[in-house]
């Protein structure tokens, strides 16, 4: 006999490299930030490592140099380059057929994101999407991630457990976030972390595409 399937009430993404084809425009202007304060330039896999984290962390991260009471600036600097290239980016092919056949599976969607919540919320807008999520958390309404906060309050408001919950995201932060909140995790390798990193916090399935995904999910929701 086939083992039962997987009945998940609640299905939480990831934004940026998971929804949205954000990864290379967020690491690029962390680049360009960094030459402007006159830090070193990091490297594309250093400026991809720190994408799902929040703001103050990557700065950190990216700057370990930088004197703190300058860190104002380089965030100044990095909204700048990031704002002139956001109305550019898109949602990965898929995207909102996806969201559309797990709602209609009868699971609500959620979004944990590094991004702040007038991020999140401008990027809802532009792409018309907002309706189609049942409650979203944000880096600067919770700690950020791998902190458990955002997932643990998304799960309170929603009303569901951690067994019926799955978090799907392209870092090795959203796994951890996870694995943090007793919650199972999808990782997917066309984001900003390597297929390698994601394999060591072992999630359900790793899918290296939008419709990879998408099939793997219509077997766990299907009723």
């Amino acid at each position: 006999m086939s083992p039962r399937l997987r009945r998940y009430r609640f299905i939480v993404f990831d934004w940026d490299g998971t929804l949205a084809d954000s990864t290379a425009v967020i690491a690029l202007s962390l680049q360009l930030a960094c030459g402007d304060v006159g830090e070193p330039i990091p490297n594309d896999t250093d400026a991809r490592f720190v994408i799902g984290l929040g703001l103050a962390d990557t700065l950190r991260h990216v700057a370990p140099a930088l004197a703190n009471e300058r860190h104002p600036e380089l965030a100044a600097r990095y909204r700048h380059h990031y704002l002139a290239r956001d109305p550019e980016i898109p949602l990965f092919a898929g995207v909102r057929e996806m969201l559309a056949e797990i709602a209609g599976a009868g699971c609500k969607i959620g979004i944990a994101t590094g991004k702040t919540r007038v991020g999140l919320d401008r990027a809802l807008a532009q792409h018309n999407i907002a309706s189609a999520f049942t409650a979203t958390r944000c880096a600067d309404e919770d700690y950020p991630k791998p902190n458990p906060a955002m997932l643990l309050h998304l799960m309170a408001l929603v009303g569901v457990e951690p067994r019926e919950t799955l978090m799907i995201g392209d870092t090795t932060h959203d796994l951890q976030l996870a694995r943090n909140a007793g919650v199972d995790a999808v990782g997917v390798a066309y984001g900003a972390h390597s297929s390698a990193g994601l394999e060591r916090l072992t999630p359900l399935v790793i899918a290296d595409s939008v419709t990879h995904l998408r099939e793997w999910l219509k077997g766990e929701i299907a009723l």
